[in-house]
């Protein structure tokens, strides 16, 4: 795989460390309480759509092993773009359901093609 596209994987990976630290001992009421955790959590989900855009840009067979890469990069969209109508339950059950796949995928691929430095 490609340095770039694998730059790109790894930042991925870091923004979604990163919700799961946020959210570390968070309960879904209290995370729909907190603006700022809600924002720091709407922004690396913004980073793991620019990322694996940037990714598959760098490198198309980034789509094989993450399927629903538009979809998440649709989701950046919606947050940038669309701010207003951002549902933070869909985003809590994102980080409850979808992220944990999505990582361990980042990890195996990452671990496979380490990084040139």
């Amino acid at each position: 795989m490609r340095r770039a596209a694998l730059k790109r994987l790894h930042d991925a990976l870091e923004a979604i460390e990163a919700i799961q630290r946020f959210i570390e001992n968070c309960t879904l009421d209290h995370y729909l309480e907190n603006q700022l955790i809600q924002s720091a959590v709407e922004r690396k989900f913004e980073i793991i759509g620019e990322a694996l855009n940037r990714a598959q840009d760098a490198d198309t067979s980034v789509l094989d092993f993450i399927p629903d890469l538009r979809l998440i990069v649709g989701t950046r969209n919606r947050i940038i773009h669309v701010y207003e109508t951002v549902d933070q339950l869909i985003l809590w059950d994102a980080i409850q359901n979808d992220l944990p796949g999505l990582k361990a995928s980042l990890r195996d691929v990452l671990s496979t093609n380490p990084p040139m430095t």
